[in-house]
């Protein structure tokens, strides 16, 4: 459960707000959409529309994530195999679950400090170092993989306490394929659309 905290914490405070300490690139392109998701958070306006503050955080969202990438690396050696049909499908679904099991909790976010520790470039592919200050005083590293796409840094996966986000939803997914097969990974996974209660892992 810890652990499910701190990673709704560090996808939240993606798109709630950070203390900028380092101004590469990469985070920069962070930051212009953090601006946006503030603004959109103060708008007196939306208080009480939680349905059209969440579809417009999730649309920003959409410009943070590489969300077939991630689905891609998420799915593994798995999607090879797959038609366009099914890869397009399975990034929509993939994109549906983290926004139902992350972006949505915006009300978790309570204030935790964020700051940016560090930046690395190689090529095209990019890692954002930062720390995530709980409210018990604990400091949590969290690094965002990102890499270049028609000019713009996209975040693919998050590593929280060294752990992968992407490798975690591919070892789940990896189990349900071999122990059942691809349709049932993506029957489960419109289930879990359908209710958001529900783990892709289980029926």
């Amino acid at each position: 459960m810890r652990t499910y905290q701190i990673a709704v914490i560090a996808l939240v405070v993606l798109v709630l707000g950070a203390v900028p300490a380092w101004a590469g690139a990469p985070t920069e392109q962070l930051r212009g959409h953090v601006d946006e998701v503030v603004r959109i958070l103060d708008d007196p306006a939306q208080k009480d529309k939680p349905a059209e503050r969440r579809a417009r955080v999730r649309k920003i969202a959409e410009d943070i994530f590489d969300y077939p990438d991630t689905a891609r690396r998420a799915l593994g050696a798995h999607w090879n195999g797959r038609t366009p049909q099914e890869r397009e499908e399975f990034s929509r679904l993939f994109a549906d679950l983290l926004d139902r099991s992350y972006m949505s909790k915006i009300e978790l976010y309570q204030g935790e400090k964020v700051r940016y520790t560090g930046e690395s470039i190689d090529g095209e592919e990019a890692v954002v170092k930062t720390q995530i200050t709980t409210k018990s005083g604990q400091a949590v590293p969290i690094d965002y993989r990102m890499h270049l796409k028609d000019s713009r840094w996209l975040v693919y996966d998050v590593i929280i306490e060294g752990v992968s986000l992407v490798s975690n939803y591919r070892t789940q997914f990896n189990k349900i394929v071999q122990t059942e097969s691809y349709p049932a990974l993506v029957e489960k996974l419109r289930a879990r659309a359908a209710d958001p209660a529900a783990s892709p892992g289980r029926r």
